[in-house]
């Protein structure tokens, strides 16, 4: 049976999101730095996307090895065409939902990472249940992902320009495809999962584009993919897109992405 736009999964641009990603790699340094590695590990990426934190990842694993996983196949197609050459065996790729993890990769890991990921789903207490199961005891989970009140603003551009005829049919009342999780909650659920020494930040990490055409492909291509996908046809489409420039255009902060992120460093006890 053929999908309709609305029930079709938003299939990523990889090409364009590896080259205007830097907020993203950004945000992973320190989460990188907290992973505590020796050199040796076995890391799973969760939500690789194109590669370019897992890039940096290898770097700190001489010895060790990673497992990247992404559900998109454009974008796991352009990790491996950009990691494999250089890193061979040492890195691995699978095409996964992030709630079977740990039936996709095959095998416990000393660590989960992950970035700009965990709030594209919906479920966290399944998923953090599958996280804690992709672990070795004593094995930890680092990540960041979008927290609550993340891109507030930009999302409240998008529900006034998605009330407007043309677009209200396809997308007015949908509140999104994210799940912006507060830290009381995310750690609340972690603990269920089974995880200790639970650590939950919130932290403002906003993002200004330099101008229009910067902000628009940045939305386009980064936030509202799945936006994108439930309007059928390019001109719904740039008219939802522009519309949220021209919005964003006369803010206090003109072309200010406000992120807000969650912290999030848990263990699977020994």
């Amino acid at each position: 049976m053929t999908q309709s736009p609305i029930d079709r999964p938003a299939q990523w641009d990889a090409t364009t999101y590896h080259w205007v990603s830097d907020p993203h790699v950004a945000w992973g340094q320190p989460i990188l730095d907290r992973l505590g590695l020796t050199g040796d590990e076995t890391v799973i990426d969760a939500g690789c996307g194109t590669g370019r934190l897992t890039a940096q990842l290898l770097d700190r694993l001489p010895a060790g090895r990673v497992i990247a996983v992404d559900r998109d196949a454009a974008m796991l197609g352009t990790a491996e065409a950009e990691l494999a050459p250089r890193f061979g065996e040492r890195v691995r790729f699978v095409q996964a939902d992030l709630l079977d993890l740990d039936a996709a990769v095959g095998g416990p890991a000393d660590r989960v990472f992950s970035t700009a990921t965990f709030h594209w789903v919906a479920d966290h207490d399944r998923l953090f249940a599958a996280l804690f199961r992709s672990l070795r005891p004593g094995g930890w989970l680092v990540a960041q992902c979008g927290g609550a009140g993340n891109i507030a603003t930009v999302i409240g551009h998008a529900a006034a320009v998605a009330r407007e005829p043309d677009l209200a049919p396809y997308l007015a009342g949908w509140p999104g495809p994210w799940h912006f999780s507060t830290d009381d909650e995310a750690a609340y659920r972690l603990a269920t999962a089974g995880f200790t020494d639970i650590e939950t930040a919130l932290i403002d990490a906003p993002v200004t584009q330099p101008d229009r055409d910067a902000f628009a492909g940045f939305a386009r291509s980064v936030v509202f993919g799945e936006h994108l996908a439930r309007l059928p046809g390019d001109r719904l489409r740039d008219r939802f897109i522009s519309g949220i420039t021209e919005r964003a255009s006369h803010d206090d902060s003109p072309y200010t992405l406000d992120y807000r992120r969650l912290n999030i460093r848990a263990r699977r006890p020994a």
